[in-house]
């Protein structure tokens, strides 16, 4: 008689699967914070050093504040870049490009002998930092179903973390060592300690892929518009509250050292704005699933056009303090908005593209707030136009999401109830 044949058992040998909003993919999303956090060093730093850099090569205001543009013009490239090199290869190849990146221009920017030396170095710095962000948030969203808009709010908050971590920690190191050390020492500070996170969340994703689209939901939201159109509003609107955002976050340390406050307690402000932002960011992914991403990004707008108005009226030492923390507090959920607001509103297999189109334009906002900013000082000799100008940008941002919140009512009164989220 012969002996029935069984198949060897390989299940004890194959990896267990990954599930998405499992322990495995909170531990994930705690390594890719933690990631973001010592990698976005490379958009703070510039802000605590502009002082001391515009001195050392006794530059303009507004010829310093270019090296912040070129880093978020880098920052807005590269984030594009290291998404397709995400989408092909993964996540680890994109960041492991990104940590090069951060060493070796860091290291540059601390030796660079004149200013177009050091704003170049900034554009390399963007690159780097970019992978930290978009990437990093497209990542996270594979790993979570039922909490992926938390946990994209998460990784976005990484940046926030780095700005409330690093300016002090920067502005120490200009202290003791000088900025050009400084700068040497935070591209080996992200080399190490980000090489030894990407080695971990490498040993944590193994051989996953990334999850397919396909089977995603069809858009909740039907505002009429193509969508070649809402990229465009939505891009529009991203530039014009990007622009009033970058006033405060890029020169408020200036704006310290010019009152006669100096350079720490301004680095100290904007540590706080940061720290207000982690807030407001996380708290926009609870309040996007409850009221929609259109009502969450016109709140956020409104109420960073207020904190705006207050900058206009008070600077004193401790009001400065409190409308840092308002401001703070009031526009940390705007960016994550427009994300919330694609994937509501168009169909997934584009969403991807489309939120890096967004992206880009808020970081070209950003970079041209920045730096028009510094020009407008340079023109008047005070701060206060520049305020105003940030204001008006801002006006703009709130009347594109006052059309689309208006269509999106529009669209859910002709398609009945529960259409529109």
């Amino acid at each position: 008689m012969v002996r029935p044949v069984h198949a060897p058992n390989h299940s004890e040998q194959t990896p267990e699967t990954f599930s998405p909003d499992s322990r495995q993919a909170w531990i994930r999303l705690v390594l890719a914070l933690l990631i973001g956090s010592i990698g976005g060093v490379g958009m703070w730093a510039i802000v605590v050093m502009i002082p001391a850099v515009q001195t050392e090569f006794s530059a303009t205001r507004g010829a310093v504040s270019l090296a912040f543009t070129l880093m978020m013009f880098g920052f807005g490239l590269g984030g594009v870049i290291a998404g397709k090199i995400t989408d092909r290869f993964g996540i680890v190849p994109a960041m492991a490009i990104s940590i090069a990146f951060l060493g070796v221009a860091n290291v540059l920017a601390g030796l660079s002998t004149q200013l177009w030396q050091f704003v170049a170095a900034y554009f390399l710095i963007g690159l780097g930092t970019s992978a930290t962000f978009a990437p990093l948030m497209a990542e996270a969203s594979h790993w979570f179903e039922r909490y992926r808009g938390l946990a994209v709010t998460i990784v976005a908050s990484g940046n926030y973390f780095a700005g409330t971590m690093w300016p002090p920690i920067v502005n120490w190191g200009m202290q003791e060592v000088g900025w050009r050390h400084t700068h040497i020492g935070i591209g080996l500070v992200c080399v190490v300690l980000m090489t030894i996170l990407v080695l971990v969340l490498r040993a944590q994703i193994g051989h996953d892929k990334v999850q397919d689209h396909a089977n995603a939901p069809p858009p909740r939201v039907d505002l009429k518009l193509s969508t070649n159109t809402l990229t465009v509003l939505l891009s529009i609107a991203a530039i014009s509250c990007c622009v009033a955002m970058a006033m405060p976050q890029v020169h408020i340390v200036a704006y310290c050292g010019d009152l006669g406050y100096g350079v720490a307690r301004g680095a100290e402000m904007l540590s706080l704005m940061m720290a207000c932002g982690i807030v407001s960011r996380i708290g926009s992914g609870f309040l996007a699933d409850k009221i929609g991403g259109i009502r969450t990004l016109l709140i956020g707008a409104l109420a960073q056009g207020f904190a705006l108005v207050f900058y206009l009226f008070f600077d004193s030492l401790a009001s400065l303090y409190l409308i840092s923390a308002m401001f703070g507090l009031f526009q940390g959920g705007i960016v994550p908005s427009y994300a919330i607001i694609v994937r509501e509103a168009m169909p997934a297999r584009e969403a991807a593209t489309r939120v890096g189109i967004v992206i880009f334009a808020s970081v070209f906002g950003m970079s041209f707030g920045g730096w028009v900013s510094g020009v407008i000082f340079d023109a008047t000799g005070s701060y206060a136009a520049a305020f105003a100008n940030g204001v008006a940008w801002n006006a703009v941002n709130i009347s594109i999401v006052l059309t689309l919140l208006i269509r999106s009512r529009m669209s859910a009164t002709k398609a009945g109830p529960g259409f529109a989220t």
